[in-house]
């Protein structure tokens, strides 16, 4: 029996089921019961039955997702974590498949030549699942994972770090550039946006950020997209603790040039700047000229051109009326925006993402399918807090508010949240 509050994540050869790897939870599920989740799959399969995802009577969920007709992924929560919401669980399995063809390749993954070979090799992504893994339901803000739109921190010296990250790119002989601030995105190249697919660039930070530790790589990646099957250099740079720059580049520079005179030749001006960024985004990822009411209790914005995102949840609040209820802890407002966010985007707000499991089934509940237009805005009232969302050609906004602000101003306090982050960041 699944205990409370686990999430375990395993994967087996879709063939034979032989199991590869078992990841999250600390105490695995037995032999039995992985081989009983494979065994309903493939006899399902064998009647013409697709089985995607299924519910215990405890609580339980479980999603199946095979990929390249080669590898079965399967996401198991336990009943404690039911706050973890399907779509987490889908978006989960298709990430890791994503780290993994990163990593190894999709040949390598495709066409198993050796099962005890490809286990060897997929410790090589152990370090990164596990970051996937934590992320799912972490407290730290980060939600790319269940986005597929990058995170990004919007620093206040913006064009000072843009243009040093296009010459420092540049100098690489490179298009494609990045300076990430605490796993964030910070600054990127044009290329880097509109070249990079948004899923891409989501499991590139998290490769980057789980890199960290050294203050320099030379690392092969592979373009689950854009070159599954040919690997790129992906050059990484620690410029400060919790502060790396990479590109992606061809054979040239080598790791040595790059480190010894390019990096120091155009960031170590900015030392400061840098050190700034690092101060702002242990405060906030909106920089100090946005400001907000006092009742914003978190949000998050997602610009639908670039794929990029924005999450903020403030730690305190300034003054507040006395008849505004107390703020709950920030991991719990962090929960229920993902709650809000998968309610709008299987409800309401169709997803722009295409999945690439074979056994994956579309994100918009069958009711929604039945509307005549494209609902433009939602709201939730919980007992905690009150929830607005609203989309235009250029954004999404999900909106978490103190239970004080009447519902019929919630539309208006949306727009003007909106209005001054993209008057003061151009966002």
């Amino acid at each position: 029996m699944l205990q409370a509050e686990t999430l375990q994540l395993l994967c087996l050869t879709a063939s034979s089921g032989v199991p590869l790897f078992s990841r999250g939870s600390s105490k695995p599920l037995p032999f039995s019961i992985i081989g009983s989740l494979n065994g309903v799959h493939m006899f399902g399969a064998g009647h013409g039955a697709q089985l995607s995802s299924c519910e215990t009577e405890r609580g339980s969920r479980v999603v199946w997702g095979v990929f390249q007709e080669s590898l079965m992924l399967i996401a198991v929560s336990g009943g404690g974590s039911s706050s973890t919401s399907e779509m987490q669980l889908r978006r989960l399995l298709e990430n890791v498949w994503n780290c993994m063809v990163m990593v190894l390749g999709q040949d390598e993954l495709a066409n198993i030549r050796n099962v005890e070979r490809l286990k060897r090799e997929l410790r090589s992504c152990y370090r990164l699942i596990d970051m996937l893994l934590e992320r799912v339901n972490d407290d730290q803000g980060f939600m790319g994972h269940l986005t597929q739109c990058a995170d990004c921190l919007l620093p206040s010296h913006s064009g000072l770090l843009q243009e040093a990250l296009e010459s420092f790119t540049q100098a690489a002989d490179s298009e494609f550039g990045c300076l990430l601030v605490h796993g964030r995105v910070g600054q990127a190249t044009e290329k880097w946006w509109s070249r990079l697919a948004p899923q891409e660039v989501v499991v590139l930070s998290a490769l980057v950020h789980s890199l960290s530790g050294t203050s320099s790589c030379d690392y092969p990646v592979f373009l689950p997209q854009g070159s599954p099957t040919v690997a790129i250099r992906l050059l990484c740079f620690k410029l400060l603790p919790g502060v790396n720059v990479c590109v992606l580049c061809g054979p040239k520079p080598s790791l040595y040039k790059a480190e010894n005179e390019l990096v120091s030749r155009f960031w170590s001006p900015l030392v400061e700047t840098l050190r700034s960024c690092l101060e702002q985004a242990d405060r906030s990822t909106l920089p100090p000229s946005v400001n907000l009411r006092w009742d914003v209790q978190a949000l998050l914005l997602i610009s639908r051109e670039s794929r990029r995102a924005v999450t903020f949840c403030p730690r305190i609040r300034g003054s507040a009326p006395a008849e505004a209820t107390p703020l709950i802890s920030s991991a719990r407002r962090l929960e229920l925006l993902r709650l809000f966010y998968t309610f709008a985007v299987t409800r309401y707000f169709p997803s722009e993402e295409t999945s690439i499991s074979s056994t994956s089934k579309p994100t918009l509940e069958d009711f929604s399918q039945g509307f005549t237009h494209v609902p433009v805005q939602c709201y939730l009232v919980t007992d905690e807090c009150k929830c607005y969302g609203l989309q235009n050609p250029q954004h999404q906004l999900y909106l978490l508010t103190d239970l004080s602000v009447p519902t019929f101003a919630l539309r208006s306090m949306a727009t003007q949240t909106l209005s001054a982050i993209t008057a003061a960041t151009s966002f």
